[in-house]
């Protein structure tokens, strides 16, 4: 019970992340399986999953390492997915596609900031996004790459084309 309670503030947290998710998918059951979890539902405390964490609800995909759920006061202050990459996947409400993963993803609820580092790779149907450092803005949808010394690429299919091989 404690692990569905936990899951769930996760998910709640994690939703966000891509602004043109399904929107159904927050109606769906969720299902959520880790080898462990630690953790305590205090109003100022941490819920830790370890291994092999996997959160699905509808389209929605989560896979990590490791998920740590930061509380203050009762709310989810901050979600932070590790892992050798830690993944999403979803369809949009058009039904494409969006992967991504990196190396750890940390959603800040209190500033609606996400910041993907370590290898990340977005892909969509209309083209890719790579670098070591991607911060998306959920507020304004922008999204930030790069300012840590290493380069970002991009590349942007065109409308009647699908996406086919990487940059």
């Amino acid at each position: 019970m404690r692990l569905v309670a936990l899951s769930s503030l996760l998910l709640a947290a994690v939703l966000p992340l891509t602004a043109q998710a399904k929107s159904t998918d927050r109606n769906e059951p969720m299902d959520v399986e880790a080898d462990r979890t630690d953790a305590t539902l205090g109003d100022d405390s941490d819920a830790i999953l370890i291994g092999n964490v996997r959160i699905t609800q509808g389209t929605l995909d989560i896979g990590a390492d490791k998920a740590v759920i930061h509380r203050k006061a009762g709310e989810i202050e901050q979600v932070v997915l590790t892992g050798s990459p830690a993944t999403l996947k979803q369809l949009s409400d058009a039904g494409e596609p969006m992967n991504a993963r990196a190396s750890r993803i940390v959603y800040t609820l209190t500033s609606d900031l996400v910041v993907l580092t370590g290898g990340v790779v977005v892909e969509q149907p209309r083209g890719t996004l790579r670098g070591e450092t991607i911060k998306y803005d959920l507020k304004s949808g922008r999204l930030d790459g790069g300012g840590d010394g290493k380069r970002v690429q991009m590349r942007i299919m065109p409308k009647n084309k699908p996406a086919g091989g990487t940059n």
